[in-house]
C-alpha cells in the first residue's frame, strides 16, 4: 500500500500518526498493565502514542 504524500516530508521522512491501531492500542495498555488477556477490544480506551 503507497504513502499519501502529504505523511511525506520532503526527504521521504514519516511524519508522526496521532491515531493508533487496535493492536497498537492493545499494546499500550497492556504495557500500563490497563488491559489483560480476555478483555474486549472492542472500545478501548483512549490512549497517545509513546514517545
Amino acid at each position: 500500500m503507497s504513502q499519501h504524500k502529504s505523511l511525506q516530508g520532503a526527504s521521504g521522512i514519516v511524519q508522526k500518526r496521532n491515531v493508533l491501531k487496535r493492536f497498537e492500542r492493545v499494546a499500550i495498555l497492556k504495557k500500563r498493565t490497563q488491559w489483560k488477556e480476555g478483555d474486549r477490544v472492542m472500545g478501548l480506551r483512549k490512549t497517545k502514542p509513546d514517545i
